[in-house]
């Protein structure tokens, strides 16, 4: 384990914290963005990098689409930037289309400095303060990030958040997937423990409605190759799936496995939802890691979260944050050999 200056955003420094596992897994991690850098696991031709990251500081300011990063104060989408709390309502910083807010706002918890709080040879945990009305949202925010390298090869994401006002909060994570460093992840088969999904309008805001997987492109309840899935139904992935069998501990709610490199990911999680984006809009114009070119699906990102829209959907599950609670989301991603 250990701590590099990996650049830095005028007077402060961006830390690189390194974390490693005895049975080889290597993990890297940013405090800007609480961003994992990179991340390699044990597979059956060696080691293996697993997530797509950038090489410099820059690279990150200037094209990252929230490559490894934690997201919020609101992840995922707000309909047309605005909520209601007690007959007030809110407007926030509208980053997408000019109408809605999208991971936050233009200046997220995703793309600021946070502070390094405690590394330990096999943890890190980071810290965002959140002012009153930053990105439009109510209440001074803390949230704390507290990443876990266990044995063998499984990472341990806990995200925390307390408020002295009532507020949104969704913080997920956004690491872009590829188990087997090929261009795109067309060949990776894919299981989603979700029988229905929230449809969205062509902003990609849900409408409100749950509809069920059943007979339709969105069905992934059994593994199934994700390019094959794309063929067939002519389309592309980024919709949140409603997760079954929820539990206020972890539960199963993706499998992801690629057949050449021998890697399997299964995502545990708290939250009731997980958003599936197929990587269909990238098109990087600097070099990632190890000189890879980061084209059209060169992975994808599995967000496990609470929904999106949710302070304007009643019906959705619970996403106010009371002062005197604590937000707690906790994922992890367990890497083994299929």
């Amino acid at each position: 384990m250990g701590v590099d200056r990996f650049g830095s955003l005028g007077d402060t420094d961006v830390l690189e914290v390194t974390l490693r596992s005895v049975a080889g897994a290597e993990m890297r991690i940013l405090t800007w963005g609480a961003v994992i850098r990179d991340l390699i696991v044990p597979s059956l031709r060696g080691p293996q990098r697993v997530v797509l990251g950038l090489n410099s500081i820059e690279d990150y300011i200037a094209h990252s689409p929230y490559f490894g990063a934690v997201v919020g104060r609101y992840g995922n989408r707000i309909g047309n930037a605005r909520f209601s709390l007690n007959g007030h309502t809110y407007h926030l910083d509208a980053n997408e289309k000019g109408r809605h807010q999208l991971h936050g706002g233009s200046h997220g918890f995703g793309t600021r400095p946070w502070a390094l709080l405690d590394h330990r040879p096999a943890s890190a945990t980071l810290a965002l303060v959140s002012e009153d009305r930053d990105m439009g949202y109510p209440g001074h925010l803390v949230a704390v990030c507290t990443y876990t390298l266990l044995e063998p090869a499984t990472i341990r994401i806990a995200l925390e958040a307390t408020c002295d006002a009532l507020t949104p909060v969704n913080l997920t994570t956004h690491s872009y997937f590829n188990l087997e460093g090929s261009r795109d992840i067309c060949s990776h088969h894919l299981m989603i423990a979700g029988d229905f999904v929230t449809p969205t309008n062509a902003d990609l805001i849900p409408t409100g409605e749950v509809r069920s997987v059943e007979s339709t492109a969105f069905d992934f309840r059994t593994l199934r190759p994700i390019g094959a899935a794309q063929l067939l139904s002519r389309t592309t992935y980024d919709i949140n799936y409603v997760l079954r069998n929820r539990v206020d501990d972890l539960s199963h709610a993706v499998t992801l496995v690629s057949r050449n490199s021998g890697v399997q990911l299964e995502l545990w999680t708290t939250e009731p939802g997980v958003q599936f984006y197929d990587g269909h809009l990238l098109d990087m114009p600097v070099a990632g890691l190890g000189g890879a070119r980061y084209g059209r699906h060169a992975g994808l990102c599995l967000e496990p979260q609470r929904f999106p829209d949710g302070p304007n959907k009643a019906h959705f599950p619970p996403c106010i944050l009371e002062p005197g609670s604590v937000s707690r989301q906790v994922s992890e991603l367990r890497f083994s050999l299929a």
